[in-house]
């Protein structure tokens, strides 16, 4: 039987990925389909029997940061740590192999904690991106090495803490590094040979479009990181990701200007990397609000017309809807509080408030500086035509500070306090996708720090810094199960099926737990 799952791992060309609704028994990409909606067709465990959900089995990590999102191919599971890899049988939860590399001894990571997100496949090969920021491709079958390409200098504060995404022929990966004052790019490498295909910068130099926005040399150290897996629709062939923020984070004195492409969701074209279209949710950032957010893509009629959407509940605490194929704002809204924007102009654009801006003295801000929700996935349900999200209501005070760039150190000119934390606290919430109107909300005693996922099955699972993995009915929100893991859950759910059965699965802790019926 283990020679025969080890054949099976050979058996991932792109057609499956596009084709992923397909095959709902696997997770094929970091958020199951390239649509980002994080959504799994699968309806065995639904709202009549979730409150039956035990634990099948558990797989022990050797080192924190797990923040993965598994990928679950034909029975066996790719589960990764910082700069680790496992194949493990769905059924026991066996390692079949494991890889790993040494992080150095002078590796610093800045703004960001020791962290992975997630792996790709792609044909008979199984991608991750290491905190050193080298993009690694291994034998599906064996874990063996197959190549290695150095994509950055981590001493100059670059990092790999994103799950790379696999298209076509290529591997997409972006960098970490924001708050080091990098110059953040995107880039494409060839899943065979690991050749780099193209780049993208997301803070443009002399002669591209948007340099206009930056002035004197600024985008030299502009920031801009990559941080957070895109979406992918491959009719259009263009890749949305979302873009950090500008650097120095706090101070935006000697950057005047939009700071293009910070802040931003861009349309690539898969093949060369050309922007077909860029969307700016915070121009000038000054207070860390990075769209560092999986994008969410899916089809309905707007204003008496079929559109193929993208959405993004964003970190500034506005919810967005934008045409995908050509970046048109089409509607927005606040979904939690916040205290620096009267609304949204009809471009889209913030309507600014003043005395919103850091000053030496400290100026109070909705939402904080981790934002309305961060990195971790929103879902998007096509059944209940819902989007959720882990909402963050949390305000900081926010720092301005001189900031002199020094290669491979924090670049941030200044920083946030926190506030009484009797104040904070956290939902999930139901939005309409189109309007972003709030549809019903379940509240958590602290903001969370982990992302949903929807099912057919009519639930939503999400969890809490406390520890609490739980399902919620899609529809309204009502409690219907809930598992106390022992640590704060920073991670990702996946459903998957194993020998036909459907199973649910979270990272937490040191441990990923395996759910079943």
């Amino acid at each position: 039987m283990t020679i025969l799952l080890l054949a099976l791992l050979a058996q991932v060309p792109l057609e499956r990925i596009v084709s992923a609704d397909k095959e709902p028994g696997n997770w094929l990409s970091y958020s199951r389909s390239f649509d980002g909606q994080r959504h799994s067709p699968l309806t065995q465990i639904n709202t009549t029997n979730v409150a039956n959900l035990k634990v099948k089995w558990a797989y022990q990590f050797s080192k924190p940061g797990n923040q993965t999102s598994p990928i679950v191919v034909d029975n066996v599971m790719y589960i990764s740590g910082p700069n680790s890899v496992a194949a493990l049988d769905t059924r026991t939860g066996r390692p079949f192999w494991q890889w790993s590399r040494p992080i150095p001894s002078d590796y610093q990571s800045i703004g960001f904690g020791r962290t992975n997100r997630g792996v790709a496949v792609l044909n008979d090969m199984v991608y991750i991106a290491t905190l050193d920021c080298w993009l690694v491709a291994l034998d599906a079958r064996s874990g063996i090495q197959r190549w290695a390409v150095k994509a950055g200098d981590y001493k100059l504060g670059y990092s790999f803490t994103v799950a790379p995404l696999a298209i076509k022929d290529k591997i997409i990966v972006g960098t970490s590094g924001g708050e080091a004052g990098i110059r953040g790019w995107l880039d494409a490498y060839n899943a065979r040979t690991g050749k780099q295909e193209w780049r993208f910068y997301t803070i443009p130099g002399p002669g591209e479009a948007g340099h206009e926005t930056w002035k004197n040399d600024a985008w030299k150290t502009g920031g801009g990181s990559t941080w957070v897996t895109g979406a992918y629709d491959p009719a259009l062939n263009l890749v949305y990701w979302g873009i950090g923020n500008p650097a120095p984070d706090w101070n935006g004195d000697s950057r005047p200007g939009d700071n293009l492409y910070s802040c931003s969701f861009v349309a690539l074209d898969g093949d060369t990397g050309k922007l077909k279209w860029h969307f700016q949710f915070t121009p000038h950032d000054v207070h860390d609000w990075d769209a560092a957010h999986v994008p969410i893509l899916f089809d309905a009629e707007v204003r008496g017309r079929k559109r193929k959407l993208i959405a993004n509940a964003n970190r500034n605490g506005f919810y967005y809807l934008l045409d995908r194929e050509s970046g048109e704002f089409l509607s927005g809204r606040d979904y939690v509080k916040q205290t620096w924007a009267k609304g949204l102009d009809d471009s889209g654009r913030p309507i600014l408030l003043p005395g919103a801006e850091p000053t030496a003295e400290g100026t109070i801000v909705w939402p904080s500086l981790n934002g309305a929700t961060i990195w971790f996935s929103p879902s998007y349900s096509p059944l209940t035509k819902l989007y959720y999200v882990a909402a963050r209501e949390k305000s900081s005070k926010y720092f301005k500070s001189e900031a002199e760039y020094k290669p491979g150190t924090f670049f941030a000119g200044g920083g946030e306090q926190n506030l009484d934390p009797n104040d904070e606290w956290g939902a999930i919430r139901a939005l309409d996708a189109l309007t972003g109107q709030q549809k019903w909300q379940f509240k958590l005693l602290t903001p969370p720090w982990a992302g949903l996922m929807s099912t057919a099955g009519n639930l939503v699972f999400a969890s809490s810094n406390e520890g609490n993995f739980f399902a919620l009915d899609a529809t309204t929100g009502k409690p219907l199960w809930d598992f106390q893991t022992g640590s704060a859950i920073t991670s990702n759910p996946i459903s998957f099926n194993i020998e036909g059965k459907q199973h649910i699965a979270i990272a937490s802790g040191y441990t990923l737990y395996v759910f079943g019926l």
